[in-house]
């Protein structure tokens, strides 16, 4: 966003940095801390937690952050350090929020129950976040927006994901007078029955986890992804797992596949399309009445309609980090976040066939995968949340590529997430 170079650069003039605190210090917390300060001048790290000291150091030191106070449990000193500007190192959750100054906590962890505690926790320290977990925001979005807002304090999830990405485009097009009536997702591969074995290479590639690349491999982050958009924009899932077509070219000549009454009767779509180009990026599929619109779309290049495609050709992961850390701080403008209650889930899936007795693995693993529904579908058929299904255990055989449903497992109703769940269907019956 360019008016955000400008802030930043009022905040290097005045000597007001924003102050970051990071959790998580794998691939993409190393990425944000690498960028906020070797590239981000007006912006801070001050502190980053990981269950692994060795990790943040790692991070810090490919960062060119050489001075830094592991704090131990020790608040004083970490505040002390803080204090003197230099950041610090934690294992301890609650002693980073703890700490005064921080201006935004950014969430990059990927565990969907500990990262819903700590930003219920940081919301009652009036702590901004920023969130750069897609598998969160879909499953709890509404309820931390409600939160948020009670709490007085700001929440959003990050732009560099496709969520973001999209989120950006779609305000573009909107902005511009058009109807947007699809939010694409293109994507390079999809089968649902990679596994941790199968990924295990590729991530080592990568320095990722098997589970996370799994995740991506088998439909599941796609699903948490458009989930995201959808409960950001009121879109649905025209059926179940989305329509997801193969397509050899360019995604400005397929528009012909989709139906335009239909996305219009559903108040548009949210789906994906697997092997089209440009490759790994979003597009838009949008509308409009307008006979003058008509004409200079036509003279622009963009068709003849009655839907046109707008794309971004590529997410950058965490070098947009620091633009959206700028947008919710200084102009409280979240990149994407539910507008209301929840709009479209992600619900289990057995990735293979499922007995009587076995515990079901977590994202990315070898039990499960996740598809896009309906909310009013999910919550009518008693349908499993992928966000509830880890240590599950099964009450009866279940076929590969059956849904869950509750009736299938034994589920603790008790647990954290079952009742933050429970609480946010409450909060939009």
């Amino acid at each position: 966003m360019i008016i955000v170079d400008s802030k930043l650069q009022k905040r290097v003039e005045t000597a007001d940095p924003i102050r970051v605190a990071i959790i998580g210090a794998g691939a993409m917390g190393l990425g944000m801390i690498n960028q906020i300060t070797r590239y981000t001048p007006g912006m801070k790290v001050i502190a980053t937690c990981d269950r692994t000291t060795e990790k943040v150091v790692a991070a810090y030191t490919a960062s060119g952050i050489h001075e830094y106070t592991l704090s131990g449990e020790n608040i004083n000193v970490a505040q002390d350090a803080v204090n003197s500007g230099k950041p610090v190192i934690t294992t301890d959750i609650d002693l980073l929020l703890e700490l005064k100054g921080i201006d935004v906590l950014v969430e990059a962890t990927g565990a969907i129950e500990f990262a819903l505690s700590t930003i219920l926790k940081a919301f009652e320290k009036k702590i901004n976040v920023l969130s750069f977990n897609a598998e969160l925001d879909s499953a709890f979005g509404p309820l931390l927006k409600k939160i948020a807002g009670e709490k007085g304090v700001r929440y959003s999830l990050g732009d560099g994901d496709q969520p973001g990405v999209t989120m950006n485009l779609y305000r573009y097009v909107r902005g511009m007078g058009f109807e947007p009536l699809l939010c694409g997702n293109i994507k390079g591969l999809q089968d649902h029955y990679r596994n941790p074995d199968t990924q295990k290479g590729f991530a080592a590639q990568w320095d990722m986890s098997p589970e996370m690349v799994t995740s991506f491999a088998d439909g599941t982050k796609i699903s948490f992804e458009q989930s995201c958009i959808a409960n950001a924009t009121g879109m649905k899932v025209a059926r179940r797992g989305m329509l997801g077509y193969n397509f050899d070219g360019h995604v400005d000549d397929m528009k012909h596949m989709y139906d335009i009454e239909q996305l219009k009767e559903l108040g548009g779509i949210v789906d994906y399309v697997v092997g089209a180009r440009p490759s790994p990026g979003v597009f838009i599929y949008a509308t409009t009445k307008d006979p003058n619109s008509v004409k200079f779309l036509k003279y622009g290049k963009l068709g003849d309609g009655p839907l046109y495609s707008f794309y971004v050709p590529y997410h950058l992961l965490f070098f947009d980090i620091a633009s959206s850390i700028c947008r919710l701080v200084d102009f409280n403008d979240p990149v994407i976040i539910a507008k209301d209650g929840p709009v479209v889930d992600v619900v289990a899936t057995a990735k293979v066939e499922l007995n009587k007795g076995d515990i079901i693995d977590g994202i990315g693993g070898f039990k499960t995968y996740g598809v896009c529904e309906n909310h009013d579908v999910v919550t009518g058929g008693g349908l499993l949340p992928m966000a509830l299904a880890m240590g599950c255990i099964l009450k009866r055989k279940v076929p590969r590529d059956e849904v869950l449903r509750y009736e299938d497992v034994e589920i603790d109703e008790n647990s954290f997430l079952s009742r933050n769940l429970k609480m946010q269907n409450e909060m939009f019956p």
